[in-house]
């Protein structure tokens, strides 16, 4: 077990995890801001976490929920303070209702994640801080000891695979429920290059373009919430088919870490999605994450089954070999 120590001070109004791990701190700091690794072991062994946003940056959220052996969902939430890379991240961590909101009948707290290194590895330090004793022994009354004991036992694998993940780069669809998946991609640069690529229109029209044979004959960028966008491409031969293209708008921005926009097909009457993107910068590179909500399950199949995935690993390589 990880977990080495959990103390609980009602003079303080803390509750603190301490946990030891045999890995380097970029390692583990690489998994807790990983939507795919952190949801391996934030829930409870019975209880798995599924994240659908997670923006380690200030000013972010991240918005989850636990699912019990019988399909019933709890939900979570938290809202990003401070980060300083591989030191520490506090973030203010809160119950929520099935449609997202805050639960203000149960407690939040001031939660700070700290990392130091060891010469065995890595020492992590969970310190939850609470407005009242009344509250700290609700949150223990709830099964929370034992549930972050059970949670951090699954830690140790995760890490294992992080050593081969992080020499993983392709893009990778996660169905995470009838309406949602989530594609990520790990690419070679920088937070603020793989943002840039996004959003400047001479690069996108390098790379952006699908399978080869086609290209962006129309581009208009989208900075800020309220703006829309409009891409249009064509194929070098009527052969490889017709043109196509997207338009939408920015519901939510936080400029280099996310990004929430609508999604919705020129010309059809294909029905809109909601597209959230959340850039994460890694040791080996930027995690691309887009979580992509559909009207429902059968638009959702319909268009993975378009070959969509196929064509953003062509351009997403395509962009690793422009940086």
């Amino acid at each position: 077990m990880p977990v080495t120590s959990v103390v609980k001070d009602p003079e303080t109004l803390s509750l603190t995890v301490h946990a030891e791990f045999p890995v380097k701190v970029s390692r583990l700091w690489d998994a807790y801001l990983d939507a795919r690794q952190i949801e391996k072991f934030w829930g409870p062994v019975e209880y798995p976490a599924t994240f659908t946003r997670h923006d380690a940056t200030p000013g972010g959220r991240s918005n989850y929920h636990m699912t019990s052996p019988e399909g019933e969902e709890f939900h979570g939430y938290w809202v990003w303070n401070e980060v300083v890379d591989q030191k520490f991240f506090e973030v203010t961590d809160g119950f929520a209702n099935t449609d997202g909101t805050p639960n203000a009948d149960l407690p939040t707290t001031r939660t700070v994640f700290s990392f130091d290194p060891t010469p065995e590895g890595t020492k992590l330090t969970i310190t939850a801080n609470f407005d009242s004793v009344e509250e700290l022994e609700q949150i223990v009354e709830m099964g929370m000891i034992d549930g972050t004991r059970s949670a951090m036992s699954q830690i140790e694998q995760v890490l294992i695979d992080l050593r081969n993940y992080g020499q993983t780069f392709s893009t990778d669809a996660q169905i995470l429920s009838d309406t949602q998946v989530r594609i990520s991609r790990l690419i070679r640069g920088t937070r603020d290059q793989i943002w840039r690529a996004h959003h400047e229109v001479q690069l996108m029209k390098r790379w952006m373009l699908g399978p080869d044979g086609w290209s962006m004959t129309e581009c208009v960028t989208a900075q800020d919430v309220g703006d829309t966008y409009r891409y249009w491409w064509e194929p070098q031969s009527e052969e490889t088919g017709q043109g196509f293209g997207f338009t939408g708008a920015v519901l939510e921005s936080l400029p280099q870490s996310y990004e929430r926009t609508t999604e919705q097909m020129i010309d059809t009457d294909y029905p809109a999605t909601v597209n959230e993107s959340t850039f994460t910068e890694t040791i080996t590179g930027t995690l691309l994450s887009v979580v992509v909500t559909y009207p429902d399950i059968q638009t959702r199949d319909m268009v993975l089954a378009t070959g969509m995935i196929d064509g953003m690993e062509a351009s997403y390589a395509r962009l690793e070999s422009l940086l």
